[in-house]
Order: structure tokens, then sequence, then C-alpha cells
């Protein structure tokens, strides 16, 4: 669950009573536009997410605007952060999970759903409809039913850069991978290393990887390979393998092959961030911004650009996300569960930044700065959506450190030119992983 490694200040175990929270405004007086006004409804909701610190406080905004609509129904937030599985796992295991929860990684849902401990939210289905493309419903949809809102998303399909290192190689951002790749050698050849690499941490590595496949395979296969109904000895996967060894070269690192290992995720965004930069380039998602600490001004310290076209790809788009689900079902539940499918939701956020939605009414102007105007643009307008491949699968294959895909991508960093082993190798580890999830 890679959103996780990037949040922010935690809050501890305390719980978040957001309907009382304080400190965050809502960007509108009266009831929010989109939802109906409901002083008869009353209700508590236990709620257990993944948002800790300012993250926290901007989803206790979002629950202030629907409590405009619905004074008396109180939602008690508790911010688990990273455990988060874990202690949703253990409650329902126990038979006392929360009303509702925030879970980044679809393999627990769906895990959730085969075990009939969540709800389905088909009544939100109407109001999904109006507001998202048939990509994200499909996103939320179990064995035929509605069973989340993918609320909060993350662009990972991006190419942050240092404007200076362009400006001097006298380069702008490429549209398609041969101009990335062409980038890539001016760049070196005016001073600067092109990409900064965080292979500490092998989740960048799979996001490189998922971001080439998507492009290279399609969305259809994409999703054969998530949920290992192709083998990755697949010659699609050695088709994407070969292209990742293109940017993997010592020569285009920053440290080369071992610092690039030796890097992890927010000093691979400060080696770009600096000035003068260490690296021109950092592939990853819409949180880079906030994994920085050090200076830099959006727009001319630094900017972003979509991970480019292959062999003349459309629009696509590599998500990760925050999907709402919920464990019981009363007429609070829905109503909250439906709110957060509205345009008002999205909006509440939107305007703190490091957020995305799939929700096309979200207003644009809702976003602080034009360039997270222009990563939810991106969002909407892509013709293909897909979910992080990792975090779709199972844990030991796909979100562990140093075992699994994390492991092998960093293998595969030290030695680029052993595509046929790497491949035997992600197939052993991933057909024991899903057996081991399939024996219980």
């Amino acid at each position: 669950m890679k959103r996780h490694r990037i949040a922010l200040v935690a809050l501890g175990a305390l719980g978040l009573v957001a309907a009382g929270c304080g400190g965050s405004s809502s960007s509108s007086s009266g009831p929010a536009a989109g939802t109906t006004t409901s002083s008869g409804l009353t209700g508590k909701i236990t709620f257990d997410g993944v948002w800790t610190g300012a993250e926290a406080a901007h989803f206790a905004n979002v629950i202030k605007v629907f409590n405009q609509s619905y004074p008396n129904v109180r939602i008690a937030y508790k911010p688990v952060g990273g455990n988060l599985p874990t202690v949703l796992s253990t409650a329902v295991a126990a038979g006392n999970p929360p009303d509702m929860a925030d879970i980044a990684q679809p393999g627990l849902i769906q895990e959730f759903v085969n075990k009939k401990a969540l709800q389905p939210i088909d009544y939100a289905k109407p109001t999904m409809v109006r507001n998202f493309a048939p990509p994200w419903i499909r996103l939320g949809t179990y064995n035929g039913d509605l069973y989340s809102v993918v609320f909060k998303a993350s662009n990972k399909s991006l190419v942050w850069y240092n404007v200076h290192a362009f400006k001097t190689a006298g380069v702008k951002p490429p549209t398609s991978w041969n101009q990335f790749l062409q980038l890539a050698s001016t760049v070196k050849s005016a001073g600067t290393t092109p990409f900064s690499i965080g292979g500490a941490n092998g989740w960048t590595l799979t996001d490189l990887f998922e971001n080439i496949y998507l492009r290279t395979a399609g969305e259809k296969v994409y999703n054969e390979l998530s949920a290992h109904q192709i083998e990755w000895t697949d010659p699609t996967v050695a088709t994407a393998l070969q292209m990742m060894a293109k940017v993997i070269q010592p020569d285009l690192m920053v440290g080369g092959t071992s610092g690039a290992l030796q890097t992890d995720f927010p000093t691979s965004v400060n080696n770009v961030f600096a000035s003068p930069p260490k690296g021109a380039m950092v592939i990853e998602g819409d949180f880079v911004p906030g994994s920085a600490t050090v200076k830099a001004k959006p727009e001319t310290g630094y900017n972003v650009f979509a991970f480019p076209s292959i062999n003349g790809s459309s629009p696509a788009v590599e998500v990760a996300g925050d999907s709402i689900v919920t464990f019981r079902d009363t007429p609070a539940i829905q109503a909250f569960e439906t709110f957060l499918a509205t345009p008002a939701a999205g909006d509440a956020w939107a305007k703190y930044g490091g957020f995305a939605s799939g929700n096309t009414h979200v207003s644009s102007n809702a976003f602080p700065d034009p360039i997270s105007q222009a990563n939810e643009k991106a969002v909407e307008n892509a013709k293909s959506i897909v979910f992080d491949m990792s975090d779709r699968q199972p844990g030991s294959f796909g979100a562990t450190v140093g075992q699994g895909e994390w492991g092998l991508f960093q293998t595969f960093l030290k030695d680029p030119s052993n595509v046929a082993g790497i491949q035997k190798q992600l197939e052993t580890d991933a057909a024991a992983a899903y057996k081991q999830a399939a024996s219980g």
C-alpha cells in the first residue's frame, strides 16, 4: 500500500471525532451542492482510515461539508495509518469491524468481499454513474456488485523535472517514449544526470515497470497479469522489462546502480528539487512535491509531465486510490457513502492539494495551483485507468520489503540485462504467493 509510505505526520491512535474538529473550514456556508438536506436523519458512524496528520484534517473538512446537509449524523474518524490492513483484518476476524473504512488495497477488498464481511453499496451507483466514468465504477465493483467508491486517487503516471536542468539542456517535456530517451541523453550531455531513482524502496521500481507495461501490453493484458491470469514469463513482460532497462542504466541514474539502490524515495525527490539538482527527473505520482524536504517553487523550480506514450499508446493513468467501503448498512452510512461520490465531497478536499479524483464534476477551480489542476485533468481524460498492479497482488508478492516484486525489481536494477532470469523468479514467487492466498 504505497501511499502509506509517504503519509504525513501521524496523529497516533487517538480517535478524531471529525464532526467537531476545528482548523478546517468549509468552502461554502450552506449545504453541500448536490446533496439532500436531512436534519431528521440521525446516527453515529465509526470510520477507520489510513489518513493521518494533515490528511486527517482534510477529511475532517469533507465530513464538515457533509454535516451541513446531515447535521445529526456523527462520524467518528480514527486515523489508523499504515497498520490499517492488519487492524481491519483482526477486527473482521473478531466480528467487530468499524462501520466504514478507507482501504488502499483492492486485493484486501476482494478478500473481505469473499468473506462476506462487506456490504454492497449499489444504492450509490446512480450517483457514481452521474459523476464518474465507467473505469472508476469498475474499480469499485467486485463479483458484479458495487462495494466501494474510489474517493481519493493518486495519479502515478507522472514525471517530475527540474525546470533549470531542462532549460540548460534546451529541452521540453516529451510526449513519446523515443523523445523521452533522447531527452535523457541530451540532459546528460548538458551536465545533469537524467534520472533520480529511489531504488532503496522497491515499490518505486514496480511503478516504473507498471507504467511501461500498461502502455506496451494494454489495459486488458495489464489486468490479466495483475490477477496472475497470465504468467510473468509471458513475452509481454519481457518487452516491458527491456524498455525499463533503458532507463535504469548506471550512467543515467544519480549515483549509478549502487547509488540508486541506496536512495530512498524522499531523497530521490530532493535530488531533483534541489538547486543545483543532482538529477533532472524523478518518475512517480502526484504526491512527489509533498515528499520533498528541500524548497522548490512549482512551475519555476519544478514541473511535471505525463508519463510518455509508447508506440502510439493512448492516454493512460495508473492510480493508487483510497476506496471507501462499508461493513454495515444503515441510512446514515448510505447517506455518507453516497455523499462521497458527489462533487461536493471532492471539492471539500481538493482545495488543499495532494488530491486527485475520478469525479468529472469536481471543479477545476477547487484545486490550488495549475500543476494540481493539470494532474486532475489527466486523470479525468485518461482512456485507460488501472489500479497499481502490486497493490492488487497478495501482500507477500506485491508489498513486502526485500521479497517478491520489490526485492526482485531491485535485483533487476543491479543487472538489467537479465530479463529472462528475473521473469522466471517473478513467476516462481507469484505462483507461490497466489497458492498461499488461495489456501487461506
